[in-house]
C-alpha cells in the first residue's frame, strides 16, 4: 500500500503547478479505460464546475495547539504571580482553587477568540475555507484548537504564507502552536 500512496503522490506533485488539479479518491479503480472514460463522461457537468471553482487556487492546511502552560504563563501578570502563594489556611485554600479555575476559563475563552480571529484572518485571504472539527486530545503537547483547509488563489500564496508566519511569531509569544503545510491539490474543496 505504501507504494501505491508513494506513486499517487508522485503523479499529485508531477501535475501540482497546473492550472486546476481535481484529485481523486487513492485507489479509485477502474477495470479499464473505457469505464473510465464512461465515468469522466458521465461526471463531465460535477466535474467543470469543480475545475471551475478550483482552477489557478491551491489548498493550504492551519493547524493551531496550545500549550496550556506557556499560554497560563503568557496571561499571568506580576499581580496575579504574587498571589500564587501557597494558602496558610482553608478559605485561602479554596480562594486559591477558585483563582485556578477562573484562570483556566479565562484561558479556554481567550483559546476560542484567538482561534476564531486567526481563522477569520486567514479565510479573507482565501477563496474558501473550512474547518474541521478539532479535538481535545493530545498533538504535540497540547490540544488541537484549529484544524483547517483554506483554498488560497495562487496570486495570494505568498502573501497568504507572510500572514501565517506572522501570526504564528505572535501566537507562539501566547503559547500557541501554529503550523502550516501546502501548498496541496484541493482536496478538501473537491468534495460536494
Amino acid at each position: 500500500m505504501s507504494r501505491a500512496a508513494i506513486a499517487h503522490e508522485g503523479v499529485v506533485e508531477a501535475f501540482i503547478g497546473e492550472t486546476a488539479v481535481l484529485p481523486m479518491k487513492l485507489f479509485t479503480i477502474f477495470m479499464n479505460d473505457e469505464r473510465a472514460l464512461a465515468h469522466v463522461r458521465g461526471e463531465r457537468t460535477r466535474i467543470g464546475a469543480m475545475v471551475k471553482r478550483v482552477a489557478n487556487h491551491q489548498e493550504w492546511g492551519v493547524r493551531v495547539v496550545l500549550d496550556r502552560v506557556r499560554a497560563a504563563n503568557a496571561q499571568r501578570t506580576p499581580a496575579k504571580a504574587r498571589k500564587a502563594r501557597p494558602a496558610a489556611s482553608g478559605l485561602a485554600y479554596l480562594a486559591q482553587k477558585k483563582a485556578q479555575r477562573d484562570a483556566a476559563a479565562e484561558l479556554a475563552t481567550n483559546a476560542r477568540q484567538t482561534v476564531a480571529a486567526l481563522y477569520d484572518k486567514l479565510s479573507a485571504r482565501a477563496r474558501d475555507a473550512r474547518r474541521r472539527p478539532a479535538s481535545e486530545m493530545p498533538i504535540d503537547g497540547g490540544p488541537l484548537l484549529l484544524d483547517a483547509a483554506f483554498l488560497v488563489p495562487r496570486a495570494r500564496a505568498a502573501s497568504f504564507q507572510t500572514l501565517t508566519a506572522r501570526e504564528a511569531k505572535s501566537l507562539e509569544r501566547q503559547g500557541y502552536g501554529l503550523t502550516v503545510t501546502g501548498p496541496w491539490p484541493p482536496y478538501t474543496f473537491v468534495k460536494d
